[in-house]
């Protein structure tokens, strides 16, 4: 075992705060971090290849080290690190002492299987890492085929997405494609396409069946959907607001319809 990493000056922790900080280092390295052992335990259950991690002795006790090596791969590099130095390249508060580089899978809407009656959620435009997570912990939950953004404005595996989804970025297909790209996909495999939006032609989600082929789309916060892609639709929907606020947070908005189909799916059973 190699000396601990204790200098911040060190090659491997000046590139783990370039891939932290840079997509376009993440894209041109095909990697990303991973920080926390259930995070990157979950990543690992789902066959996420792991070419290094650093591990804090002081922040990690013993047996959750040897936990850690239970799940990695032989080829692995581990480095162990100077308590000083990983709390400059961890970037949330009471970390574990767990930091993964990872490399993530790279899918494309025609990589997909799809069952039968596939659910889908798809997200246009989506900026803030956070929503992605939740929207992600989300589809886990619910049992969802794929999450698919459209016209991303963050990376899908910005390490705050990962921390926000805990890993289930890893667990559900993600796929980045293009507006006309999704409808036209949409449209060759049977899949039902219904708009979240609010306008005057919107009828509450529950007047609709989605126990068939079907996928959510939801907007930004700020600006919603676009009305290019609200007019391409199938259908538009909405969740009635009782109160003072006219919508919900986004991830929030997707939990209710994913769970709504989830419920009339469980129903035909």
């Amino acid at each position: 075992m190699p000396d601990a990493i204790s200098s911040p000056q060190n090659p491997r922790i000046k590139n783990l705060l370039r891939l932290q900080q840079k997509a376009s280092e993440r894209r041109e390295q095909g990697l990303t971090i991973v920080e926390g052992l259930r995070e990157l335990t979950i990543a690992r259950g789902a066959g996420v290849v792991v070419p290094a991690v650093f591990v804090c002795p002081e922040l990690l006790p013993e047996t959750q080290q040897r936990e850690l090596r239970h799940v990695l791969e032989a080829s692995t590099e581990w480095f162990d690190v100077s308590k000083a130095v990983f709390e400059k390249v961890a970037y949330r508060e009471g970390s574990d002492g767990v930091l993964a580089l990872v490399r993530p899978p790279q899918r494309r809407l025609a990589d997909l299987q799809l069952p039968t009656n596939p659910l889908l959620l798809v997200l246009e435009a989506v900026e803030k890492p956070g929503n992605l997570g939740a929207v992600l912990r989300t589809a886990d939950a619910a049992q969802a085929d794929a999450v698919i953004v459209c016209d991303p404005r963050t990376d899908l595996y910005n390490p705050n997405a990962i921390r926000a989804s805990i890993g289930c970025v890893f667990t559900v297909p993600v796929i980045a494609t293009s507006r006309p790209e999704l409808l036209a996909w949409c449209k060759q495999h049977g899949i039902r396409t219904y708009a979240a939006a609010l306008t005057p032609a919107a009828k509450a989600y529950t007047d609709y069946d989605f126990r068939g082929p079907t996928a959510l789309l939801m907007g930004t916060e700020a600006d919603g959907l676009t009305p290019e892609l609200i007019a391409a639709c199938d259908e538009t929907i909405i969740i009635p607001m009782r109160g003072y606020i006219d919508s919900l947070n986004v991830s929030t908005a997707t939990a209710v319809l994913a769970f709504e189909a989830v419920r009339q799916r469980e129903e035909e059973r």
